[in-house]
C-alpha cells in the first residue's frame, strides 16, 4: 500500500464564504478608480450583428407574407433569424479584431510593478503524472531564467483516485524535487476525498494557504506556459489594482492527428482575429476559462465561493462549469476581469479524435446549459450575464440547427415532390412554402453560407495585423493547401458535431448524464463498433438525406450535410489518423518553428517516464 506523499508549506486559512445568488455584493477591497468603458466597442459588435438579422428576417417574412404567416412559417423564421445572428456577431467581433489589430496604439510608460508573490496552481485527476509534472518543470525553469521580482512556487493539488496512477505521481514528485534547483518550489498535495471535484479542489488550497499569496494562476493539467508569459500576465496584475481575474488566450499545441491538427491550425490562425475582437467588446466584463489565468487570491475567496445550486427534485448539485460563474460573481463585486489576447506563449492541448471532443463536449454541455438557471441572479453585469448566456447557446444552437435542417428537408423542391404540400385549395391543411429554386432565395441560401465561411477568410486576411507570416507556415503554397484542407474537413465535420451535441443537450435535458470524468488526452483509434454505436444516428439521417435528394423529395442545397453524415463512420476514423499523408494534410507553424517551451516539456516529460518506469535517472537542470 503506497503511504501518502504531502509536502506543502505551512498552512495561512483564508476564508472563502459561498456567494448568495439572491443578494448582490460588492468587495469593499475594490479600488474606487474608474473603470474605463468598452461600450463603444459592444456597439460596434452588436449593432451591425442585429442589423444585418434584422434585414434577413424582412426579406424572408416578404416571401411569406403574400398569403399571411402562420404558425409553421413564423417557427421557421425565428430559428434562421436566431442562428443568423449568431454567425452575424461572430463575423462582427472578428472585423472587431481586424480593426483593433490594424491600430497604432502609442506605447504607454509603464511604471515597475509591486512584486507578487504567485502560486501556480496545477489540479490533477488521475492524469499522466510525467506529463503533468514536466509541464511544471519546465515553466518552473523558465520563470527562474527569466529572473524579475516576483516569486513563483508550483502546487500539485492532485484528485486523483486510481491507486496506480497515485503511486506513480508521488514517484513522479519526489524524483523530480531531488533533480530541481534549490530556490525551485513545487509542492504536492493530494486529498483523501474529491469533494466537489476540481472546484473543491482550488478552494481547499485557497481556504487552507491561499492567505500567504497574493494570486494564483490557474492551469489545467495540460497548460504549458512560458516564463515571460507568466511574467507579463503577473505584471499587468499588479499594475492594475482593480482587476481581479486576467485571462490569458490559450493556443494548441501538440496535434498529431488529422482532427486535433485541424483544430490546432484554426485556432492559431482564425482565433487571433476573433479574440482581438472579443477582448475589446468585453472591456473590463471578461470571461474566465478555468485555466491559463491570474487571479487576484484575495479577490476570489471574498466573490467566488460558489453554492450549490438546488435542483427540481430538491437535491444540491454541484455548480459543474464554475469558470464562467467565478468571473461573473468577481465582476458583480466590483471586481474588472479582463482577456489579454496579445500575451503569447499560453498553451494548452486539445482532444484528439471527434469521439473525445464529443465525450468532453458531453461534459462540458451539462455546465452550460446549468447557466441558464444563474441568469437571473441579483448583481450579475449584463455583459456576465451574456457570456453565461451565449456559452448555454454554443450547444442549443445545434438541436436548432437540427430542426432547421430538419423542416427544410421537408419544404422539398416543388408542390408535387415536397414531402409537405403547399397551402391551396385542393390541400388547405399545410403551409404554402416558397420556392426555393427562385434566384432571390438561391442569393440568400449562399449568403448564409458565405456568412459561416467568412469568419476563417476574415482571419487568414487578419494574420498579418498579428505578426505571423504565411511563410511560418512552410510557404504560401502550403499554408495556402492547409486552409483548403481545414475548410473541407470542418465542412465535413460540423453537421457530426452537430448531431452530437444536440444529443449531448438532449442527454443533459433527460438527465441522463454522468458527472465529471477524466479527459482522454492521448486518444487513439477506436474500435468499428464503438464507431457504429456513437454514429448511429448520424449514419441514418445522412442516408435518409441523401435519398430524399437522389429522389427528388429534398433540396440538393442539403447534400453537403447528407454526404457528411452519411460518412460520419469513416469521417470518424480519419479523425483520429496520426500518420502519414492523413497527418499532413493540414499543416501548422508549429511544424517548422516549435516553441522552445514545447521541446523543454517534451525532454522533461521522456525522462521522468523513464526514471518512473526504471530506466534511467533524472538529470540536474543545465
Amino acid at each position: 500500500m503506497t503511504r501518502d506523499l504531502h509536502i506543502m508549506p505551512p498552512e495561512a486559512p483564508l476564508a472563502m464564504p459561498a456567494q448568495d445568488f439572491s443578494a448582490g455584493f460588492r468587495d469593499a477591497q475594490v479600488p474606487d478608480a474608474k473603470r474605463p468603458s468598452a461600450g463603444f466597442w459592444r456597439a460596434l459588435a452588436f449593432s451591425p450583428a442585429m442589423a444585418a438579422t434584422l434585414g434577413l428576417l424582412w426579406v424572408m417574412s416578404d416571401w411569406f407574407g403574400a398569403e399571411g404567416i402562420n404558425l409553421v412559417e413564423a417557427i421557421l423564421l425565428a430559428l434562421i433569424s436566431f442562428n443568423f445572428f449568431w454567425i452575424s456577431f461572430t463575423v462582427c467581433t472578428v472585423l472587431l479584431g481586424m480593426v483593433s489589430l490594424s491600430r497604432q496604439e502609442k506605447p504607454i510608460r509603464e511604471t515597475r510593478p509591486e512584486p507578487l508573490r504567485v502560486a501556480l496552481l496545477m489540479p490533477v485527476y488521475n492524469e499522466v503524472p510525467w506529463n503533468v509534472l514536466g509541464n511544471a518543470r519546465s515553466m518552473l525553469e523558465d520563470l527562474q531564467a527569466r529572473g524579475g521580482q516576483h516569486h513563483y512556487a508550483m502546487f500539485i493539488l492532485s484528485d486523483t483516485r486510481d491507486p496506480e496512477i497515485a503511486a506513480q505521481e508521488q514517484a513522479s514528485v519526489e524524483a523530480l524535487r531531488t533533480t530541481l534547483d534549490p530556490g525551485l518550489e513545487l509542492y504536492y498535495r493530494r486529498r483523501e476525498q474529491n469533494t466537489d471535484r476540481k472546484v473543491g479542489n482550488i478552494a481547499d488550497w485557497v481556504s487552507r494557504w491561499g492567505a500567504d499569496w497574493d494570486a494564483m494562476l490557474v492551469l489545467d493539467a495540460d497548460s504549458l506556459m512560458t516564463g515571460r508569459a507568466i511574467l507579463r500576465l503577473t505584471d499587468s496584475l499588479a499594475r492594475d489594482s482593480g482587476a481581479g481575474l486576467i485571462q490569458s488566450y490559450p493556443q494548441l499545441i501538440g496535434a498529431q492527428s488529422v482532427f486535433a491538427r485541424m483544430q490546432q491550425f484554426a485556432n492559431g490562425v482564425y482565433g487571433i482575429a476573433f479574440a482581438e475582437g472579443l477582448a475589446r467588446w468585453c472591456g473590463q466584463e471578461g470571461n474566465y476559462w478555468g485555466h491559463n489565468a491570474i487571479i487576484r487570491t484575495s479577490a476570489f475567496a471574498n466573490c467566488a465561493g460558489l453554492p450549490k445550486l438546488r435542483a427540481f427534485n430538491g437535491q444540491e448539485k454541484l455548480i459543474m462549469s464554475h469558470d464562467f460563474v467565478e468571473a461573473g460573481l468577481m465582476r458583480r463585486a466590483g471586481w474588472g476581469v479582463r482577456f489579454l489576447p496579445r500575451i503569447r506563449g499560453s498553451y494548452e492541448e486539445t482532444p484528439p479524435t471527434l469521439i473525445d471532443h464529443a465525450l468532453r463536449d458531453r461534459r462540458w454541455c451539462q455546465g452550460n446549459l446549468q447557466h441558464l438557471k444563474l441568469l437571473g441572479s441579483a448583481g450579475f453585469r449584463s455583459v456576465s450575464r451574456f457570456h453565461m448566456f451565449h456559452g448555454a447557446v454554443g450547444y442549443l444552437m445545434s438541436p436548432l440547427w437540427f430542426a432547421l435542417l430538419v423542416m427544410w428537408a421537408l419544404i422539398g423542391q416543388g408542390e408535387d415532390a415536397s414531402v409537405l404540400h403547399y397551402f391551396s385549395p385542393d390541400n388547405p391543411l399545410f403551409p404554402q412554402w416558397p420556392e426555393m429554386s427562385e434566384t432571390r432565395h438561391v442569393l440568400i441560401i449562399l449568403v448564409m453560407y458565405a456568412m459561416l465561411l467568412a469568419p476563417k477568410v476574415l482571419g487568414v486576411l487578419a494574420l498579418p495585423l498579428s505578426g505571423v507570416r504565411y511563410a511560418d507556415f512552410g510557404g504560401g503554397s502550403k499554408f495556402l493547401t492547409s486552409f483548403l484542407a481545414e475548410v473541407i474537413l470542418s465542412i465535413l465535420y460540423a453537421p457530426i458535431l452537430m448531431v452530437q451535441q444536440m444529443i449531448a443537450v438532449f442527454r443533459t435535458t433527460l438527465g441522463v448524464q454522468k458527472g465529471w470524468s477524466p479527459q482522454a488526452r492521448d486518444g487513439g483509434s477506436y474500435s468499428l463498433r464503438t464507431l457504429i454505436l456513437c454514429h448511429t444516428l448520424e449514419t441514418v439521417s445522412g442516408i435518409a438525406l441523401s435519398a430524399g435528394i437522389l429522389s427528388g423529395l429534398v433540396s440538393v442545397w442539403l447534400a453537403p450535410i447528407a454526404i457528411s453524415l452519411a460518412l460520419a463512420i469513416p469521417l470518424s476514423a480519419l479523425s483520429g489518423v496520426s500518420a502519414g499523408a492523413a497527418r499532413r494534410m493540414v499543416g501548422m507553424k508549429e511544424d517548422f518553428h516549435e516553441p522552445a517551451i514545447t521541446r523543454s516539456a517534451r525532454r522533461h516529460r521522456n525522462e521522468l517516464k523513464r526514471v518512473i518506469e526504471g530506466k534511467g535517472i533524472m538529470t540536474p537542470a543545465e
